[in-house]
């Protein structure tokens, strides 16, 4: 490195997108409107600090929907879940606010769509992701999950002329263009999907780490390990040649990935609050890395409106 003072490369687009920003604001509300606790199934969104802030408010986090006492007030997390779920809360005449990001929504209604005409959905994901399972839900005896170029091979479909890949929306990039170009080889007339599956946040935040990484001998990830975004960007950082770790918080840091260090590449993933961020700038400011230079290859202006049943609360889903 040329550069003989330490300093940050700081990404932008970083930390909350619209979705994750909908999805802590539709919790909010719901504490404001019904006071506590207000139950969530799932974490509202895949972070640590989020979760516990939310709990010391008066939130309860269940893994299931059974677990929430009847006629109470669910929400439903950001990564969406399937038809039976709605059915269960509505069995146990629970009030439902469903804080689905809109994009995985849009994931949704393309397999119920493709489902509908009969074609052999090919979903690129992760195995036992909380969106995949939800979007397997809504036409489970049609889509088929595909982890990953090496799973291709595996894929048996009933006609390979009628055949459409979606994907989790929170993938990286690369690899999903490599596993739909793995299937293609497979069924030459498999379909697109009809827009671009992955979110446009989870997009953004892999082009800004590209170019981090490009200058940084080390890239430090702000995000919790059950985040697939947030994962991916650390696997983005490291095949542009950088060293990555992926921390939920500054004190997470290990002094010794500093060593013989002169740039230091900074993000965080889509569901983490920016001032995570800030605590990890003060921290290596604190270790000489005081010069901080923002890259921003991408301009993010998306936001998202609250559930209708916050907009409108007669509409709210019960029994």
């Amino acid at each position: 490195m040329t550069h003989s003072q330490r300093r940050v490369l700081l990404a932008k687009p970083r930390s909350s997108c619209a979705g994750v920003d909908r999805a802590v604001r539709t919790v909010e509300v719901c504490l404001e409107k019904y006071g506590p606790p207000i139950y969530v199934r799932k974490q509202i969104v895949h972070n640590a600090f989020v979760v516990k802030s939310l709990e010391e408010r008066g939130v309860i986090f269940v893994e299931e929907t059974e677990e929430v006492p009847e006629g109470a007030t669910v929400v439903f997390s950001a990564h969406g879940v399937a038809p039976a779920v709605h059915a269960e809360a509505k069995a146990q005449k629970l009030t439902t606010i469903d804080a689905t990001c809109p994009l995985v929504t849009k994931v949704h209604r393309e397999a119920v769509r493709f489902a509908e005409a009969d074609y052999d959905i090919l979903l690129i994901g992760h195995e036992g992701h909380e969106e995949v399972i939800g979007t397997l839900g809504e036409a489970p005896d049609h889509i088929h999950l595909v982890d990953g170029p090496d799973d291709v091979k595996n894929v048996q479909v009933r006609d390979p002329d009628r055949v459409v890949w979606l994907s989790q929306t929170t993938l990286s990039v690369d690899e999903t263009l490599a596993t739909a170009a793995a299937l293609r080889r497979r069924f030459p007339n498999l379909l697109d999907p009809p827009s671009d599956d992955i979110c446009y946040a989870t997009q953004n935040r892999q082009v800004a780490v590209k170019e981090i990484a490009a200058g940084s001998e080390l890239v430090i990830v702000v995000g919790s390990a059950n985040s697939s975004n947030s994962v991916r960007l650390v696997e983005v950082a490291r095949e542009r040649g950088a060293a990555a770790h992926l921390v939920d918080y500054a004190e997470d840091i290990d002094e010794s990935w500093l060593d013989g260090v002169t740039t230091v590449g900074l993000t965080s993933g889509a569901s983490v609050p920016d001032e995570l961020v800030q605590d990890v700038l003060a921290w290596l400011g604190e270790r000489g890395y005081d010069e901080v230079q923002e890259i921003e290859p991408v301009t993010e202006r998306m936001h998202f409106a609250l559930p209708r049943e916050l907009d409108h609360p007669a509409t709210a889903e019960t029994a």
